[in-house]
């Protein structure tokens, strides 16, 4: 790699650039001609119908980091249908259904209800549902995942809507993860997300601003990555500020329409916290 190309890479790894692309993060996945981008490399648009979906991924691992992009989901009225933007540990060898980190925006089908989940060396089931005060069908809107050696935080154009403390009473990643975006439909058996409505495919959802702040890890040890000379682990983002705890608390009381802690049969340890 030439000397200029890899300064350009670390400048759009630290640094929120205008002139950062798709090349410089990610990579494509899986989809085949059901993966669209731009010319300019700006903007991505992952397409299901009948046959498949679509997704990409980071060039990278990470241990701590600002991950953020740009999403608008299909705009075709269906229920059936996931479009995520997540982290997670799994490699693309294994199966979902392993014990593994993983940190969730996924919307179901096209309502404008977006769920948060957070795996934490198991298989989840700490699902929090917000209906959103506008529709993510209509235009971009910003959703961005926090995560340092402090706390996990998952917020929406600069609103916090959920937040995962670190404490020695709860699971917490320890290990590097990767970005991952995509749509698909689950598989018949999977109820609750409702049937597809195969006449309005396909459906495409769009991507753009590709740039993030993150630490990259070269190996399992993301110890590196809680050094302070990454601004997320400094004192103003290991917790959250008067404002912020105002706008969390008005936004889940407002907009949360299901928290695993209400329902004994997802109910965690941490939820008596």
């Amino acid at each position: 790699m030439a000397p200029l190309t890899f300064l350009a890479i670390l400048l759009c790894h630290f640094f929120v650039a205008a002139n950062c692309t798709f090349d410089d993060y990610y990579t494509y996945l899986w989809g085949g001609d059901n993966f669209m981008i731009n010319p300019q490399r700006t903007e991505v648009m992952l397409k299901l119908n009948n046959y498949s979906g679509a997704g990409f991924k980071s060039k990278h691992n990470y241990g701590s980091g600002v991950f953020r992009i740009r999403m608008k989901i299909p705009n075709k009225k269906t229920g059936g249908i996931i479009t995520s933007f997540y982290l997670t540990s799994l490699r693309n060898d294994e199966s979902a259904s392993s014990n593994h980190f993983e940190l969730d925006f996924e919307f179901f089908g096209t309502n404008g209800t977006v769920q948060t989940n957070v795996f934490m060396n198991d298989s989840g089931h700490r699902e929090q549902a917000f209906k959103l005060p506008f529709n993510p069908a209509w235009d971009f809107h910003t959703y961005e995942i926090r995560w340092n050696q402090y706390l996990i935080l998952f917020s929406i154009d600069g609103i916090p809507i959920r937040v995962h403390y670190h404490s020695p009473y709860k699971p917490y990643p320890m290990g590097p993860m990767h970005i991952e975006a995509s749509i698909w439909n689950p598989p018949p058996e999977w109820i609750w997300p409702g049937p597809v409505n195969w006449a309005n495919a396909p459906f495409i959802a769009h991507y753009t601003d590709f740039a993030f702040n993150a630490c990259p890890a070269p190996s399992d040890d993301i110890k590196q990555c809680y050094s302070t000379n990454y601004y997320w682990n400094t004192e103003k983002y290991i917790q959250l500020s008067d404002d912020q705890k105002r706008q969390l608390k008005t936004f889940r009381a407002t907009y949360m329409i299901y928290d695993y802690c209400s329902n004994p049969s997802t109910w965690q340890p941490e939820c008596s916290l």
